[in-house]
C-alpha cells in the first residue's frame, strides 16, 4: 500500500493544509518525520484489512498536536482531527472518531496498547527503529527545546531518555508482528550497553547540529 492508493483530493488537502504545519515543530518532528510515518504506516497497513485513507490521514495528523507542546500532543492531535470539518468530505463521524482515538493512542509512553489496529499501525510506524536516526532526533530535540543547556547537560538528558525508552526494560512497546522493528530494537539495545560509544556519536552530532565546536562548554 502506498500514497498512490489514497484518494487524490485527500492527499491534496493534506499536502496543502496539514503537512506544512510540521515545518514549525522541533527538528525531530519536521516534515521528513511525518513523511516517514506516512510511508511506514501504509507499508504496515498492507498486512491488514483496513481503509487506506484512514491510515493515511492518521499518519498525517498524528503529531499536529505539537502546536500546543509535547506533553499533551497526542490528545491535542485527536482534538484537531475531530474538529477539522474538512475531514467530513472523506470520512464518516465513526471513522473520524476512530482516527482520533488512533492519534491519541500513538504515544510511545502509553501504558496500555492502542485500542484499534489503526492505533497500532501508526504507533509502530512512529517507532521506526534505526539507532543513528533515533540518536540524531534525540539530540535535535534536546537542542531545540533546551538551548540553555551545556553540552554535558545535553548528554545526560539524551542518555537518560535513551535508557528510559529504548534500553532493555524501557517503556517502548511494539505492536505489529510484520514489522522489522523487533530485530532493529534488539540491535539498538545492544549498542546502548556501550555508553562511551554513544558519547562519541553524541559529540559528533553536537558538533554537526550546533554548527560549532562546543567541547569547551
Amino acid at each position: 500500500m502506498t500514497e498512490n492508493d489514497i484518494t487524490p483530493s485527500l492527499r491534496e488537502y493534506a499536502e496543502k493544509e496539514i503537512i506544512p504545519r510540521y515545518s514549525s515543530f522541533d527538528m525531530a518532528h519536521r516534515i521528513d518525520h511525518v513523511r516517514m510515518v506516512i510511508r511506514e504506516s501504509l507499508a504496515l497497513a498492507s498486512h491488514y484489512d483496513v481503509v487506506p485513507d484512514m491510515v493515511y490521514a492518521i499518519a498525517v495528523y498524528h503529531d499536529t498536536g505539537l502546536v500546543e507542546g509535547r506533553e499533551t500532543h497526542h490528545t491535542v492531535s485527536a482534538r484537531i482531527i475531530r474538529e477539522d470539518p474538512a475531514l467530513k468530505r472523506w470520512f464518516t463521524p465513526e471513522q473520524i472518531d476512530s482516527m482520533a482515538d488512533a492519534a491519541e493512542d500513538h504515544r510511545a509512553s502509553r501504558s496500555t496498547p492502542p485500542r484499534t489496529i489503526y492505533g497500532r499501525i501508526v504507533a509502530e510506524a512512529d517507532r521506526l527503529i534505526d539507532g543513528d536516526t533515533i540518536l540524531r532526533r534525540t539530540v535535535q530535540y534536546s537542542l531545540s527545546n533546551y538551548p540553555h543547556m551545556t553540552r554535558e547537560e545535553h548528554f545526560v538528558r539524551v542518555w537518560d531518555h535513551l535508557q528510559e525508552k529504548y534500553a532493555y526494560g524501557g517503556y517502548l512497546h511494539l505492536y505489529i508482528p510484520e514489522s522489522p522493528n523487533a530485530e532493529r530494537l534488539d540491535a539498538f539495545r545492544r549498542t546502548l550497553l556501550d555508553k562511551e560509544g554513544i558519547r562519541r556519536k553524541f559529540d559528533h552530532l553536537m558538533d554537526e547540529l550546533s554548527g560549532k565546536d562546543n567541547k569547551e562548554k
